[in-house]
């Protein structure tokens, strides 16, 4: 089953994860055997698992890991001990051991081994999840750069029609100006009309720079 959950991580989910990997220290199994398990049971891949322990769960358990290790090391020196009061009494020439090396065996005392060592297979796949996380992280930034992209874009063209409508409403404005004139010269343009068919003698206008009708004086009608 192909394990497609990306949400927040809980707080049950960190400390199922620390109690987890707390165990597998203490059984003496590996960190990525633990990040399986609980991938298993929380849906998510083990790269997903592993890197939330190391991004911000563990800083909160070192005294803990601590505590692990040392019974971990504990838990081999008394397997070791049991052995060494059942066997044939020897004097073989003791190795030293390091934390995580196994104790040699003989043919009086049982093999310790890890339940699953680290295999070449294991880290190929472990770094295969890790690089699948990586691609998904990667696509998120890309679309939360396209969204701001996109919203810059938007806030220009919304400042641009801002601008065509203060425009507009000038040139509206102008052309109610135009207008209120045109009607008071066709207002005294039906006066003149009326005038003429009373039959009074139609006085003469003419039209000023700006625009209006001004009635000539009767004396400069003949010029």
């Amino acid at each position: 089953m192909v394990k497609v959950r990306q949400d927040a991580w809980s707080h049950e989910d960190d400390l199922l994860l620390a109690e987890t990997v707390l165990r597998h220290i203490r059984e003496g199994s590996t960190q990525l055997n633990a990040f399986d398990e609980v991938g298993d049971k929380l849906n998510r891949t083990s790269a997903a698992c592993g890197f939330r322990w190391n991004a911000e769960v563990r800083a909160k358990y070192d005294n803990a890991i601590d505590l692990a290790k040392r019974q971990r090391k504990e838990k081999k020196r008394a397997l070791a001990g049991q052995s060494a009061r059942v066997r044939k009494p020897v004097t073989p020439i003791a190795a030293p051991v390091l934390e995580n090396e196994e104790q040699p065996t003989t043919d009086y005392t049982p093999a310790i081994v890890e339940s699953s060592p680290i295999t070449m297979d294991t880290v190929i796949r472990f770094l295969k999840e890790v690089k699948k996380d990586y691609y998904a992280s990667n696509q998120s930034k890309a679309s939360l750069v396209h969204m701001q992209e996109e919203n810059t874009n938007l806030k220009e063209e919304i400042k641009d029609l801002q601008q065509q409508l203060k425009q507009t409403e000038q040139q509206l404005a102008t052309i109610q100006e135009d207008y209120q004139v045109f009607i008071q010269i066709m207002d005294r343009a039906r006066k003149m009309t009326v005038l003429e068919e009373t039959g009074s003698a139609a006085p003469a206008f003419r039209m000023d720079k700006n625009g209006n009708l001004q009635q000539l004086a009767q004396g400069n009608q003949a010029l």
